[in-house]
């Protein structure tokens, strides 16, 4: 005679119990893992960072010793790039159109980044025109951004040496009696060494900036 459910022993209980328990503690665990799967940041490989206008270094570049200031008037050396990655435009305070894009573009990815990486990275903005853009111009200008972006600028030579060792272009175009200045508009991304890791292209679309710097981070 087939034994009823009411007349199941209680180890037969218990042992159904446990069984079920642990098909639902499973289907959790699974569940739980699909979606944080899903809602992790996406990281890129090579391949996909260059197709997105960031070009990662095989081996980072070794960045020359220099001597600037920051718009607070303390010493910017090459030991401010260390312990920390770095997002560094090269712009001035006069500039019209692609500095200014830049920077609020910047501002809006800044607070987006996730909260370990934000901990570990500064945005710099390093003058190009460092016979207008002194400590006050600065200190005006770049935490207009954000408060936490610091502006950067020096004399000519000094500041010819590290657009050198980064590979910036910039040059002075008179105009009548004022003048302006080219430049790259590349922004160049420094690891927590101190080496220059890589740069990205513009346009700088907000969802793509954001995804190809933290795979750089997350990556490295």
């Amino acid at each position: 005679m087939t034994m009823q459910a009411s007349e199941k022993t209680p180890r037969q209980k218990r042992g159904i119990a446990k069984t079920v328990a642990f098909v639902v503690i499973l289907m959790t665990v699974f569940v739980a893992g699909f979606f944080y799967k899903i809602l992790q940041p996406r990281v890129m490989n090579a391949v996909e960072l260059r197709a997105n206008g960031a070009i990662v270094f095989d081996n980072p570049r070794i960045i020359e010793a220099f001597e600037l200031s920051d718009h607070r008037g303390e010493a910017f050396t090459l030991e401010n790039f260390k312990g920390k990655w770095s997002l560094v435009f090269f712009g001035f305070t006069h500039c019209p159109d692609i500095c200014p894009i830049t920077l609020a573009k910047l501002a809006q990815v800044y607070p987006k980044l996730e909260s370990d990486i934000a901990k570990q990275t500064q945005v710099i903005m390093v003058s190009v025109d460092p016979a207008r853009d002194t400590q006050e111009k600065l200190a005006a200008y770049v935490p207009y951004f954000h408060q936490d972006f610091i502006g950067v600028s020096g004399d000519f030579l000094q500041t010819m040496q590290l657009t050198q060792n980064l590979n910036v272009a910039f040059r002075k175009v008179v105009q009548g009696d004022d003048y302006t200045v080219d430049h790259s508009g590349n922004i160049v991304v420094i690891n927590p060494n101190g080496h220059y890791h890589a740069f990205i292209k513009p346009p700088f679309e907000l969802a793509r900036l954001l995804t190809v710097y933290q795979s750089m981070v997350q990556s490295f």
